[in-house]
């Protein structure tokens, strides 16, 4: 069994197919394990997450494998108030208000409770199957939203709240993908939700780990460095190509993100409904920092950290410190179309409205890090954006069947693949878990 990929998706089916008692090899491009997930330290030996982070309520899939993996989380902070910064105002909040006038919040409430409700209608296995899917489908989530409410400062909440899941604006998104997206996290208030929310917790160390305790089980079936050009196939079995050599199996687990598994020649080419949904499911634009103080400041004038602000570029914010509180550290994000606008500029020019930016949301204090650590997720070879792939207006009625499903001996993973917790590393494991099953299942997972 051949598997591209070592990320969560790659690893996880590699494992599934090990227990199998199959021969397994795993191809990565990278030079390390772990794809979306990526370690790094501050200059105090403080680790951080350059990449995906945290795991929270309803995750049960990923949890039980840090567990089983013996690795530990921590609460991720969130006592005290937060921000919503808007129209030059700092809004502070410990309610469900976001700190918005009465009227504006009532407004945000309702278009939530409506989004709930729609979303509870879509099939996760078959989406396009879902009661009013086409017309779902065929409208983007700005226009679902600018139809059904004329609160300005109500739409551009969610036109900021939308990227922070996706990395993505709200024109970019079907209504049917946005609402399917909902429904595989469990909700929009689990989704957007830090206790007791996928924010919830992280884990000791790093979420890289879970990738590196998986690959070192593996041992030498995992090669670095391996940069796969070609995926054959035919009634034996397959080849694949990679820079330097090939390897041959009776299935292949192509385990990357979904844009990024068009790069590969099919020999046959695969079915046009396939290659089509690769061509229609862009990554996200993200770019990451990691902004460090000598101490958490924000924690003495009763702030959690966390910040919302609608019309900022780097409009996400939280708190992202050890859990020993050694230093302090902010996490956030330039998304979507600021991002697009931001990779333009240089990495100075980006890091300097960063910090005055975060001088706006917590005081003259932000001025002044210890360190900045930057992750332009764009800019990676092997990903080319996070935090997924997304589909726009008449995608899932038209070609959402082949997302998952087999091309022959060819089984896609990954976490854009998964009915549950799709985007997610939850969701990650999963499908790598559904590949392998699916070889298992196939009759012909003989080698």
């Amino acid at each position: 069994m051949i598997v591209v990929g070592a990320g969560l998706a790659g690893l996880s089916a590699a494992r599934s197919l090990v227990a199998d008692g199959k021969s397994v090899v795993v191809l990565e491009a990278r030079d390390r394990v772990a794809g979306r997930n990526h370690g790094g330290f501050l200059s105090n030996g403080v680790p951080v997450e350059l990449g995906g982070q945290w795991v929270g309520a309803t995750q049960d899939v990923v949890l039980d494998l840090i567990d089983e993996l013996g690795l530990e989380t921590f609460p991720t902070y969130d006592d005290g108030e937060a921000i919503t910064y808007v129209d030059g105002q700092r809004l502070r909040y410990s309610d469900e208000t976001f700190g918005l006038p009465v009227e504006v919040a009532v407004e945000v409430g309702r278009i939530w409770e409506q989004i709930e409700i729609l979303a509870s209608t879509v099939d996760l296995v078959q989406p396009w199957a879902s009661p009013d899917a086409e017309t779902l489908d065929r409208q983007t989530l700005d226009g679902w939203l600018t139809g059904i409410s004329d609160d300005s400062i109500a739409i551009r909440m969610f036109r900021t709240l939308v990227p922070a899941i996706f990395s993505a604006e709200t024109p970019e998104l079907s209504l049917l993908h946005f609402l399917f997206y909902v429904k595989s996290g469990t909700s929009l208030e689990i989704l957007a939700a830090t206790t007791g929310g996928a924010q919830e917790h992280r884990v000791v160390g790093g979420t890289h780990l879970i990738s590196e305790r998986m690959a070192a089980e593996l041992g030498e079936r995992v090669r670095l460095n391996t940069v796969v050009r070609d995926i054959a196939q035919d009634d034996d079995g397959v080849v694949v190509t990679f820079e330097g050599g090939q390897v041959s199996g009776s299935h292949v687990v192509v385990a990357v993100p979904t844009t990024l598994a068009s790069r590969f020649r099919y020999s046959p080419p695969l079915p046009s409904a396939r290659d089509a949904l690769t061509q229609q499911m862009p990554a996200g634009s993200v770019i990451k920092y990691h902004v460090a103080y000598n101490t958490p400041f924000w924690r003495e004038d009763g702030l959690s950290g966390f910040v919302l602000g609608l019309d900022s570029a780097f409009g996400v914010v939280l708190d992202n410190s050890p859990n020993d509180a050694s230093c302090g550290v902010l996490v956030g994000f330039i998304e979507g179309a600021h991002a697009r606008t931001a990779a333009e500029q240089t990495a100075d020019e980006r890091r300097a409205a960063v910090i005055a930016q975060l001088v706006e949301y917590f005081g003259p204090q932000a001025s002044e890090p210890i360190e900045v650590i930057e992750q332009d997720w764009m800019a990676e070879e092997f990903t080319r954006g996070c935090y997924g792939g997304r589909l726009g207006a008449g995608v899932w009625t038209q070609y959402g069947r082949a997302l998952a499903a087999p091309v022959g001996r060819i089984h896609w993973a990954g976490a854009e693949t998964s009915d549950v917790w799709n985007g997610y590393m939850d969701g990650a494991i999963r499908s790598g878990r559904r590949a392998a099953a699916e070889i298992r299942d196939s009759g012909r997972a003989d080698a």
